[in-house]
């Protein structure tokens, strides 16, 4: 295929010719280029001469397996992103493809829309939460919040909503008096 610069880069390396003709052409029905490997010399030779932003891997393969072709990928080029597939799926093998450099762990089939979810989500992971929220609610609306969830529980029960919260009837009643407190 010719080269494009347009166009971003999925190699697609399965022992299994059908599995991966299909997910060429799925790949280029959604605009990328992809190039398709049978095994793990031509996966090289194809990423050290075109550095694809997308590998796709299966993980038994005969020759070379899965495992040593993302350790190889991984020490051509640290940028692209690399998928484990297989049919074969377990947690071992899962964190072993991980720790040898995998981004993503799927199991077969997969099909390229899920893929490219995956794709997108290791190239963009979500923002990390900040540790302080912008704003919280005050103590004394937390608590007239949970004095009306524990009434609700009861029925509308005062005596026993009181019990519950382990406060007199009377004392209930005042807080109950009160306008809830804002925010």
């Amino acid at each position: 295929m010719p080269a494009s610069d347009d166009l971003s880069l999925a190699l697609v390396v399965d022992d299994d010719e059908v599995f991966r003709t299909r997910l060429c052409r799925a790949f280029a029905q959604r605009n990328w280029e992809a190039e398709a490997a049978g095994d793990g010399d031509q996966a090289l030779q194809i990423a050290k001469e075109r550095s694809p932003d997308l590998v796709l891997v299966d993980l038994r393969m005969p020759g070379k397996g899965g495992l040593e072709i993302v350790e190889d990928l991984r020490a051509i080029d640290s940028s692209m992103a690399i998928i484990v597939l297989t049919g074969y799926g377990s947690i071992p093998t899962a964190i072993s493809a991980m720790k040898k450099g995998a981004d993503h762990y799927l199991s077969k089939p997969a099909d390229a829309d899920q893929i490219l979810a995956v794709y997108d989500a290791v190239r963009n992971p979500p923002a990390a939460a900040t540790g302080t929220p912008e704003t919280v609610p005050t103590l004394a609306r937390v608590e007239w919040e949970h004095i009306q969830r524990i009434i609700a529980d009861c029925d509308g029960n005062i005596s026993q909503a009181a019990r519950l919260l382990g406060i007199h009837r009377r004392s209930l009643q005042r807080k109950l008096g009160k306008y809830p407190p804002m925010r």
